[in-house]
């Protein structure tokens, strides 16, 4: 013998049929986390035949101020992303940029004196022996 079955009071909801999802192709835009940067690199590095400040990809940029009102969203941006010391590779990356648009960028932004550029800090392979010797001297004292 089955046990009774037991009737619902209330009809059952289905969910609403949601359209079926159609594979991307090449005119759509990307899913959510590879949108691509919607403007064209000339529209934000500016009038072409200004001259670039040489900078390599460990240059380490320091800003000097911060940004003015004038600036746009990307100087902006590596503005106050140079409050420390960071290399023109790691501006790009952080902004998703190409080198050459950043360093237009950065070029703009020296012009203004906003950001200080200076090369890389170099450790010597071999410490001074001067040095290690009054490391010694003072460690022996305590």
């Amino acid at each position: 013998m089955t046990p009774p079955q037991r009737r619902r009071r209330y009809a059952k909801q289905e969910p609403e049929p949601q359209p079926p999802q159609q594979p991307a192709q090449d005119g759509d835009q990307p899913p959510e986390g590879q949108k691509k940067n919607p403007e064209r690199l000339y529209v934000i590095t500016g009038p072409d035949g200004v001259e670039r400040t040489e900078l390599d990809l460990v240059t380490l940029i320091v800003a000097r101020a911060d940004p003015p009102r004038s600036a746009t969203p990307e100087q902006a941006a590596l503005l106050r992303l140079c409050t420390a010391p960071l290399s023109v590779a790691e501006l790009s990356a952080y902004l998703s940029l190409p080198f050459s648009v950043v360093s237009v960028l950065v070029t703009e932004l020296l012009t203004a004196e906003l950001v200080t550029a200076r090369a890389p800090i170099i450790r010597q392979a071999l410490a001074d022996r001067s040095l290690l010797e009054a490391v010694m001297h003072g460690l022996q004292k305590l």
